[in-house]
């Protein structure tokens, strides 16, 4: 019992039967491939991919159990290809002497580099061994094709509130493993704010409670009460972010869609949480002042200068003054009127910079500051704008012959690109009538 009571309370209650296990209902509850799997012993290869305290190492060696595998587990942050090599080892000797099924269950498999991923393949192939791996990165990136291609992949989701209030009931109640011993008291109040903290996470959960339980104990109580859970609490917890990790990118993006779509509220709240995770605030006016070009563009032209000008406040002022400004900045995009004319027009026009050749410039556009090149009669019909009527050439054209009448930049029915596109219909209707007026005269000639 002693011994028992030195393991972290978070190891002592992880359950070793599928019955038991808690959360992921959209994989492990009857009549899911997975549970039935399981639950009948047909094993598989697998890769458990979801964020930390979702339970993959716990449903890993829940499987050996109902499978009666042996078990051998080894993490990617501290093993190499000879540990891998040990792993089939043992196994071969467990298949010929016990006549077992091994799993081999890789913790943190995305650290493996590619010749490691690939040292498993020909032991999986042949059945060796029954490979499961947990990451918390995604496995398109972070795995081999062809041991992605060898394994199922499973997605764990963060633990809801409900989950994480039951794995907390059970640690406070439990005679054997958990704190029912102690007699560990705490409001309902109280117990959610530590599921609030765990943020999905049941490891962090537990870990919470168990730090508490002991300063509690150290206070002469049983009772964890807000003094205790202000202490314990008071760094407020950590949210998921995982900088340049999967959940990096997945709140970017959410950020830069709300914007797009124009909805203030979940623009802020995006922004909050990747503030609130850590992300580097320098990295987040970047991607604000980009939003400015790419989703809004001509509509509104003020949008640049204050997501410049948001970028620019926050370096001088840093945080927590700074944020504010950038919060400013995101609102004001968000509501602002969307266009991404200039963003199509840019990639069509860079499409075009990079496949059509080097085009030559026409000569009448082209620079004359010596006298040969004005004797090749550089820039010899060009007609300078400020000398036309309304300040512009009708008729003039300024591409690459190969490329008259070529159009990239069509603004849209919104904000500001709509006097835009007025003005550009009545350049190309002057352009219309000139080309014209050209070709009757030529014609008459």
């Amino acid at each position: 019992m002693l011994q028992q009571a030195l393991r972290p309370l978070a190891e002592r209650m992880r359950p070793m039967r599928l019955d038991d296990y808690i959360g992921q209902q959209h994989i492990i509850k009857p009549g899911k491939p997975l549970y039935e799997a399981v639950a009948s012993g047909r094993l598989h290869s697998m890769i458990f991919w979801g964020p930390p305290g979702t339970g993959k190492t716990t449903l890993a060696r829940i499987i050996s159990v109902h499978s009666d595998a042996h078990f051998i587990s080894i993490s990617a942050v501290l093993a190499g290809v000879k540990d891998i090599r040990d792993a089939v080892a043992e196994a071969k000797k467990i298949r010929e002497s016990e006549n077992r099924r091994t799993i081999l269950f890789v913790d943190e498999v995305h650290r493996f580099n590619k010749s490691q991923q690939d040292a498993f393949l020909p032991h999986v192939e042949d059945g060796m061994v029954y490979f499961i791996g947990a990451t918390t990165e995604n496995p398109s990136f972070a795995l081999n094709n062809a041991l992605l291609s060898r394994a199922r992949v499973y997605v764990l989701n963060a633990l809801q509130a409900v989950d994480l209030a039951a794995v907390l009931e059970k640690a406070l109640t439990d005679q054997e493993r958990g704190l029912g011993e102690q007699a560990v008291e705490m409001t309902d109040d109280i117990k959610r704010q530590f599921v609030d903290a765990a943020d999905g996470d049941a490891r962090r959960l537990l870990n919470l409670l168990e730090i508490a339980a002991e300063l509690a104990s150290a206070h002469g109580s049983g009772k964890i009460d807000e003094i205790v859970t202000g202490e314990v609490l008071s760094g407020g917890g950590v949210r998921r972010f995982d900088k340049q990790g999967e959940e990096f990118y997945n709140q970017i993006s959410a950020l830069h869609k709300s914007v797009r779509g124009s909805s203030p509220d979940a623009s802020l709240y995006w922004l909050c949480r990747m503030i609130d995770g850590g992300c580097d605030l320098a990295y987040l006016a970047r991607r604000i002042v980009r939003i400015a070009s790419e989703d809004i563009g001509n509509a509104d032209p003020r949008a640049l200068p204050v997501a410049i000008s948001a970028w620019e406040a926050q370096e001088r002022l840093g945080s927590p003054e700074g944020e504010l400004a950038l919060a400013h900045a995101v609102v004001y995009l968000a509501c602002a009127p969307k266009s991404n004319a200039v963003y199509m027009a840019y990639n069509a026009a860079m499409r075009d910079a990079r496949n059509s050749g080097s085009l030559g410039v026409p000569v009448h556009l082209r620079n004359a500051p010596t006298a040969l090149m004005k004797s090749l009669d550089y820039g010899k019909e060009y007609r300078y704008a400020h000398d036309e009527p309304d300040a512009y050439a009708a008729g003039e054209n300024y591409l690459p012959d190969e490329m008259i009448g070529t159009r990239y930049y069509e603004p849209v029915n919104r904000g500001l690109e709509i006097k835009i596109a007025e003005k550009l219909k009545h350049l190309r209707n002057l352009d219309k009538m000139a080309v014209s007026g050209r070709n009757q005269s030529a014609s008459r000639g």
